[in-house]
């Protein structure tokens, strides 16, 4: 059974993505308030954080006013359940996405720590 918190943003949430199938919220009562945790389709992730997070601020807003009305304190959490996809990334040059491997994201990581480390040492250098 469904609370009306849930239902709000079930109904917030559906309207906005294109796989409304997909949309999950769970409900978990802490010391802190309510706890609304938010899944949806990989796809509609983005849709539903919006540019900057304007999207997903909007909706925490509107729960903050549900919450006044129920004597309550909202929060929402959105949930990246993109385990199972790849990594993409969008060259800014030519707008094409990019499919990364582990060993791609490894070298990365590798060529990160390179330069952490080089940039230290010259934090020592006295100039």
């Amino acid at each position: 059974m469904s609370t009306i918190d849930q239902q709000f943003v079930e109904y917030v949430v559906k309207s906005l993505v294109s796989n409304p199938d997909d949309v999950v919220v769970e409900r978990l009562i802490d010391e802190k308030g309510v706890l609304l945790t938010l899944t949806v389709h990989p796809d509609d992730l983005g849709r539903v954080i919006g540019k900057r997070g304007v999207t997903a601020q909007s909706l925490r807003t509107l729960l903050r006013a549900l919450g006044t009305k129920n004597d309550a304190r909202y929060n929402l959490k959105i949930v990246n359940n993109d385990d199972d996809r790849e990594n993409y990334e969008v060259s800014s040059e030519e707008g094409v996405a990019k499919n990364f491997t582990e060993e791609d994201v490894d070298n990365e990581s590798l060529l990160a720590k390179n330069t952490r480390k080089e940039l230290a040492e010259l934090d020592d250098l006295d100039i």
